[in-house]
């Protein structure tokens, strides 16, 4: 296919953002930044820029907000309150997001349109809140506006290295990102134990060295 999908961003689910953040600050040594709420989904966010057109989401049920009357995305509702911060899924970014998840050969969710304060996007969304392929197949995003939300965050000193998918049927993954005609120069398809669920690892370039998500 002609549409190509890149790397967008990272997320991290947590019970709430303040455990979501203090997870990031111990593995990578920096604060994720303030970000804003999605009305849809009843969740708000906190960001961490990797890059140029790259970035770390830490994300959560917002006690505050309305329920959304439907699953809130990224399995937050299954996240018990004593529940640790994870990564858990990861985000690709394509031109035709439509076309995309028509050709990804899995079923990646339904595309929707979000909104957070003046940022506008389609996303992918799974109809019972999952993550596909348990977070190891990307969320797919096609964003709305003419400058990449990573510019308008503050200079982190992080950069993301790569990321290693880790999932029981690695050619299954790699049938997918071919699909979608994913750019892997971040990628590393890792395989894992055939009773193992899959796992995301980050490798992240940091101010004080290389730190990974989740820390080990």
């Amino acid at each position: 296919m002609n549409a190509i999908a890149t790397l967008d961003h990272l997320v991290v689910t947590a019970p709430n953002l303040k455990a979501g953040v203090q997870w990031v600050r111990d593995a990578l040594g920096v604060t994720p930044e303030l970000g804003g709420k999605h009305p849809r989904m009843g969740t708000h966010n906190c960001l961490l820029r990797l890059g140029e057109q790259t970035y770390l989401e830490v994300i959560s049920a917002d006690p505050n907000a309305p329920d959304p009357g439907r699953p809130r995305w990224f399995a937050l509702d299954r996240m018990e309150p004593d529940a640790s911060a994870q990564l858990a899924a990861w985000v690709a970014r394509t031109t035709d997001i439509e076309r995309s998840a028509a050709a990804a050969g899995e079923t990646v969710g339904t595309v929707e349109p979000m909104e957070r304060g003046d940022l506008n996007w389609l996303i992918t969304v799974p109809d019972s809140g999952s993550l596909p392929l348990g977070g190891v197949a990307p969320i797919l995003i096609e964003w709305r506006t003419r400058i990449h939300p990573a510019a308008g965050m503050r200079e982190s000193g992080c950069r993301l290295l790569h990321l290693d998918l880790y999932h029981p049927e690695p050619a299954r993954i790699e049938r997918l990102l071919r699909a979608i005609g994913m750019d892997r120069q971040q990628l590393r398809l890792q395989p894992s134990g055939k009773q193992t669920a899959g796992r995301l690892v980050a490798t992240v370039q940091t101010p004080d060295g290389v730190r990974t998500l989740p820390a080990g």
